[in-house]
């Protein structure tokens, strides 16, 4: 094991499996010389030269739409989009050739694309760079999605998302980047994709929770505590494809879930999760489910982020109304 943030955690990732096949590839905006805006891809260049670490324009489109003709030629591209935000430039490449090509193909061009890219709330960053719409993603079938929200799981999601043979929609925590320290396996460590994380195990309340949001149930879990109150929370970590006997399991043996996001209340994927803990579990719930998301609203400035994105403080309280029932 290593202690490793979560930046260092995906930039090792990233070296040791385009060390172990010479397909990978990266490419993105600054992630060259410049080593990506957050150094997620710092001395790759150096070490792997200009044909394998590509400096792309601004054009999110063209990042996509070259990674997937990439893929076809027999590459295994890594593409990052600075910020989630921007991947709405992108979508008519990504919803309607990336996720569509095999199906298309009749499995003849399985496309082993990664796309990379941070989002989340909370970090003072300006308009279009914090925005989640996993939802949206979510809805574009055959792509598949996942959220670390530890060091750990960022190596061993990643290395799983580059070897998959479908395309995969990698989102890191920009929270996370530097604030998650945890051990890191040393060596091949993959994550299988399509599996909770049991993160603390309870017995009054679960908790569901992806990406940065683990962090703060967490936070919360252990002040429920002090009250007498015993919280599983559950780390979904592959939204799709989604571990519904996981989420099941948990919350038939606590009777009570709350659903934490931090994208606009609407059609967010929190509502998906919400359907589905009501049609596995209707009969063992002992109170309605809870759900805990940003608001309505376009995703506000700097000074109103905290009252937007949902917190510790947010999530204590969801927790004590559900095990008031």
């Amino acid at each position: 094991m290593t202690t490793q943030s979560m930046i260092e955690a995906i930039r090792a990732t990233l070296e040791d499996e385009m060390a172990r096949d010479e397909r990978v590839m990266v490419l993105g905006e600054d992630v060259g010389t410049q080593g990506g805006v957050f150094r997620a891809t710092e001395g790759l260049k150096q070490r792997f030269g200009a044909d394998r670490v590509v400096d792309t324009p601004v054009a999110e489109a063209g990042i996509i739409g070259a990674s997937i003709g990439l893929a076809t030629a027999g590459m295994v591209p890594v593409a990052e989009l600075q910020f989630l935000g921007f991947a709405h430039q992108a979508f008519h490449q990504i919803g309607f050739q990336l996720g569509r090509f095999r199906y298309r193909t009749l499995g003849a061009f399985p496309l082993q694309v990664t796309i990379r890219a941070p989002y989340g709330g909370a970090v003072h960053a300006p308009e279009l760079h914090s925005d989640a719409f996993e939802a949206m993603l979510a809805n574009a079938p055959g792509l598949k999605i996942v959220a670390p929200s530890t060091a750990a799981d960022a190596r061993g999601l990643l290395t799983a998302a580059i070897r998959d043979p479908d395309p995969v929609i990698y989102l890191e925590p920009l929270r996370g980047y530097r604030l998650v320290r945890d051990d890191v396996p040393d060596g091949d460590h993959l994550t299988p994709i399509g599996a909770v994380r049991i993160a603390r195990p309870g017995t009054d309340v679960t908790v569901l929770a992806w990406s940065f949001q683990v962090v703060n149930a967490l936070e919360a879990a252990e002040l429920a505590a002090e009250e007498g109150i015993d919280v599983e929370v559950v780390d979904i970590r592959s939204l799709v494809p989604l571990d519904e006997a996981g989420i099941a399991a948990s919350v038939t043996r606590t009777g009570r879930c709350v659903v934490v996001e931090e994208a606009p209340r609407t059609a967010g994927f929190g509502a998906e999760l919400v359907a589905t803990v009501q049609e596995l579990c209707f009969l063992d719930l002992e109170a309605p489910i809870v759900r805990l998301s940003g608001w309505d609203t376009p995703y506000p400035m700097p000074l109103l982020e905290r009252d937007y994105v949902p917190d510790t403080a947010r999530i204590l309280d969801a927790v004590r109304r559900t095990a008031a029932y």
